[in-house]
C-alpha cells in the first residue's frame, strides 16, 4: 500500500500533486532545488540562476479560465491572460488556501531516485537528496516527477556549419534572453519560429536595428483575441467544436481550419504557410503580422551556413552585418536523477503510458507528471493526470497489465511515425481528447446525455460553452461542490476586468425594441427591391436568358 511519495519540483505540477496527494489521503513530500515555488513561472533576472525561467515580458498564452486549476477559480478581477507575476501570486494563493508549504522542501535537490532491492515486490524507491551540502537518503513508496519539459536548452549548433568556428558575433539560447535592453541597436537574428521565437523578435523590433526570425517550417499565427474581443481559447475549445471536428471529414476540417487561420491576415503573402502546408504548427502573436508589415522583422528561411559577419540562407540570401544570434530552438527533457535503467526508454513522452507511466516497470509506482505538450493548457493536463495517478497510489484505480500498456504506447508511437517528419516534430495532442482520455480512467469523465436529462442548463453550458477544468470536478472522485456554479458563471469571470469603463448608450431599451421590429420587415423589403430592380446599363433582351 503506497503511503509516502516524494514529488520532485514545486512548480505548477508539483504543487497539483501534492494537493491530490492530500485529497487521496497519502503523505507527499516535495524536493524543491530552489527556495521558492513556481518553477519556470518564477522569473529571475539574472541569467546564471541556475534554474529556467520565463522571461520579463511573458503572459500566458492560454485564459485563465482554461488554465486554473479545476476546484479553484481565478479571482474574477485578474485579466483573462495573465502576466507571470499575477501567475505567480495565483499559485501562491491556491498552496496557502490548500496548505500546500508544509509538505515543501525548499533549496533540496534530488540527486538519485533508484529502485530499492526488493521493487519487484515492495516498489519502493530510494531517494538521495542535498540541502546545503548535507545529503541525506529517503526511502518512498511512490515518486511523482514534475521538473516539466523545460530542462535543458536544445542548442543544435552542428545544423549551423560556421557558427563556432566562423562568426564573430555573439550566440545564445533564449534560456538567457531577459529583456530587450541588451540588444538595443543590433541587428538580431532570432533562429526558431516558436512561440518564444515570435514574441522575442516582436520584442526586440522595439529597440534593435533589424531582427530577422529564421523559420523552418511552415507556421500559422493566431491572437489570443476571438472574435468580437473574446479570448480565443474559451471561444474555440469547446465540446461542441471537438464533436464537429470529429464528425466531418478531414478535408472539410482542414478547409475550415485553413479558412480560419487566414481570416486574420493571408499566411501565404506574408510567407509564413499555405493551405497546401502538410502541418499545423501555431503559435500565438498579436504583434507579429504588424512588425512584418512595417518592416521591423524581415522572416527568413533556414539558415545554411554562418560566415564571419553574416548569415547565408537555404535560398541563397544573405544578411550581412548581423551582430547577435539568438537561438529559440526549444528544450529537450532528462532525468539525470533517475538510474539508468528506468531513465533510458524514457526517449519522449510518447514512450510513457499515456504520457505518464515508464510501462517497463514491475511495479507503477513512478508517475511523470507534466511531461505533456496539449493544444491547451497544460497546467489542466498536470493536474487531472496527478488525480488519477495519486488514485492509482492510492488503489482506488488499477493500471492494465504490462503488456497491454506496451502495446498501447506502440500503437501510438506507429501512428506519430506515419506523420510528415516536420509536423512530428511540433506534434501537439488534443486538449479534450487527452483530457477526457485521463478523465475516462479517472471516473471524471461528465457524461454528456446524463446532464442533458438532470441539468439541461448545465448541459448546454458543458458542451456549447468552453471545455473549462471545472467539468472535471462534477462527477466522481474528488467532486466539488462549486464547479456547478464556476462553470455557468465562467463568462461573468472574464469580463470582469474589462468593465472598467462604463459606456454610455444613447438608446433606451424601449427604442431598441421598437427598432428591432421594424428593421425585419426593412430588411426585407429593400432585399427585395434590389433582388427585381434592374442594374445600371442592363437591357433585358426577349427571349434570351437571364
Amino acid at each position: 500500500m503506497v503511503r509516502r511519495v516524494a514529488v520532485i519540483g514545486a512548480g505548477v505540477s508539483g504543487l497539483a500533486s501534492i494537493k491530490c496527494c492530500l485529497d487521496e489521503g497519502l503523505e507527499p513530500t516535495c524536493f524543491e532545488r530552489s527556495e521558492d515555488i513556481g518553477g519556470l513561472w518564477r522569473f529571475d533576472d539574472a541569467a546564471d540562476c541556475g534554474r529556467v525561467t520565463v522571461y520579463r515580458s511573458v503572459i500566458t498564452n492560454t485564459s485563465k479560465e482554461m488554465s486554473c486549476f479545476s476546484d479553484f477559480p481565478c479571482p474574477e478581477d485578474f485579466p483573462n491572460f495573465l502576466p507571470h507575476g499575477l501567475l505567480l501570486e495565483y499559485f501562491r494563493m491556491y498552496a496557502r488556501h490548500f496548505q500546500l508549504l508544509r509538505h515543501i522542501r525548499f533549496k533540496t535537490t534530488a540527486l538519485s531516485v533508484r529502485k530499492c532491492p526488493d521493487f519487484a515486490t515492495s516498489g519502493q524507491w530510494e531517494v538521495v537528496t542535498e540541502t546545503e551540502g548535507v545529503q541525506e537518503s529517503h526511502v518512498f513508496d511512490a515518486v511523482m516527477i514534475c521538473t516539466g519539459h523545460y530542462q535543458e536548452p536544445h542548442l543544435p549548433l552542428a545544423s549551423f556549419p560556421g557558427i563556432e568556428t566562423h562568426f564573430r558575433g555573439r550566440y545564445l539560447h533564449s534560456r538567457e534572453y531577459k529583456d530587450a535592453e541588451a540588444f538595443r541597436g543590433k541587428r538580431v537574428l532570432v533562429v526558431g519560429i516558436g512561440n518564444t521565437g515570435g514574441d522575442i523578435a516582436v520584442e526586440l523590433s522595439h529597440v534593435a536595428t533589424k531582427v530577422f526570425l529564421s523559420a523552418r517550417s511552415s507556421t500559422w499565427v493566431f491572437s489570443r483575441v476571438s472574435d468580437h474581443g473574446y479570448p480565443f481559447d474559451m471561444v474555440n475549445t469547446t465540446r461542441f467544436n471537438h464533436f464537429l471536428e470529429w464528425l466531418l471529414p478531414s478535408a472539410i476540417t482542414k478547409w475550415i481550419r485553413f479558412r480560419k487561420f487566414n481570416s486574420w491576415f493571408n499566411h501565404e503573402i506574408y510567407g509564413l504557410a499555405s493551405v497546401k502546408s502538410s502541418n499545423f504548427h501555431i503559435i500565438i502573436n498579436e504583434e507579429l503580422p504588424f512588425c512584418m508589415l512595417s518592416g521591423t522583422v524581415v522572416l527568413k528561411p533556414n539558415v545554411k551556413e554562418f560566415t564571419k559577419t553574416s548569415a547565408v540562407f537555404e535560398d541563397g540570401t544573405t544578411e550581412e552585418n548581423i551582430d547577435v544570434v539568438l537561438f529559440a530552438t526549444g528544450y529537450i527533457f532528462t532525468f539525470p536523477f533517475l538510474e539508468e535503467s528506468v531513465r533510458s526508454p524514457l526517449k519522449n513522452n510518447r514512450s510513457l503510458y499515456k504520457c505518464i507511466f515508464p510501462p517497463q516497470l514491475e511495479r507503477p509506482t513512478l508517475a511523470i507528471i507534466g511531461l505533456v505538450q496539449l493544444t491547451g493548457s497544460v497546467m489542466v493536463g498536470a493536474e487531472i493526470q496527478a488525480r488519477w495517478v495519486t488514485g492509482i497510489f492510492a488503489g482506488v484505480y488499477k493500471l492494465p497489465p504490462a503488456s497491454r500498456m506496451m502495446a498501447d504506447v506502440l500503437k501510438k508511437q506507429l501512428l506519430v511515425k506515419r506523420r510528415n517528419p516536420l509536423e512530428r516534430v511540433n506534434l501537439k495532442m488534443s486538449f479534450i481528447n487527452y483530457t477526457n482520455e485521463i478523465a475516462s480512467c479517472a471516473g471524471v469523465k461528465p457524461s454528456m446525455l446524463r446532464l442533458l436529462l438532470t441539468d439541461p442548463r448545465l448541459a448546454m453550458a458543458v458542451f456549447f460553452g468552453p471545455c473549462t477544468p471545472y467539468q472535471y470536478r462534477l462527477v466522481g472522485r474528488g467532486q466539488w461542490s462549486g464547479a456547478r456554479a464556476a462553470i455557468l458563471t465562467q463568462w461573468q469571470r472574464a469580463l470582469k476586468p474589462l468593465r472598467t469603463r462604463v459606456v454610455e448608450d444613447g438608446a433606451s431599451p424601449g427604442f431598441r425594441r421598437w427598432l428591432g421590429l421594424f428593421a425585419l420587415p426593412a430588411v426585407l423589403v429593400v432585399g427585395f427591391l434590389l433582388s427585381t430592380s434592374p442594374r445600371p446599363g442592363w437591357v433585358p433582351r426577349l427571349g434570351a436568358p437571364r
